[in-house]
């Protein structure tokens, strides 16, 4: 049994972005997304993200990471973004790091009412609403390419667009 992202890590990670010395200016253009594994839906949601700010113009750019990291991407994720001619990145699901956190615009975590992704839900938005995996690519990237597009939107209306 692989072993899971510490609950107390991430509540540091919280307290260090919640810093009131922490601002959306200082941050970088980045998107943070995290799902468990950093294997689907985070992957998902940055190719989509990426994908719809460089059509738009928008220099901001998306991550996916994993608070449990599992080895390789799931195969219907990387089936599925080639299916639609993207390219899931990273190849190999990397961990979340107080540097992502702090160094991101936004950060967008899904199933927070996971145990190991409860913590999470003080740092950003929480995505429940997204369904696994294993019920389909195209329910799942539908539901996420939906709330990616408003999630642009939101930011391109506060002014990150160049």
């Amino acid at each position: 049994m692989r072993a899971r992202f510490p609950t107390l890590l991430l509540l540091w990670i919280a307290a260090i972005h919640c810093d009131p010395g922490t601002t959306h200016e200082a941050a970088s253009r980045q998107v943070l997304f995290i799902c468990e594994h950093g294997a689907a839906k985070s992957v998902i949601a940055a190719a989509y993200f990426n994908q719809l700010a460089a059509q738009r113009g928008v220099s901001v750019h998306a991550v996916a990471r994993g608070s449990d990291p599992q080895d390789e991407p799931s195969k219907l994720t990387v089936a599925g973004l080639g299916a639609d001619g993207l390219v899931p990145a990273p190849t190999k699901p990397k961990p979340i790091t107080a540097s992502d956190v702090r160094g991101s615009l936004e950060v967008v975590a899904f199933d927070c009412q996971e145990p190991v992704m409860k913590p999470l839900s003080a740092i950003g938005v929480c995505w429940n609403d997204v369904p696994p995996i294993a019920t389909g690519y195209d329910a799942v990237r539908d539901r996420i390419r939906t709330r990616v597009a408003l999630l642009l939107d939101q930011i391109v209306n506060r002014g990150a667009k160049q």
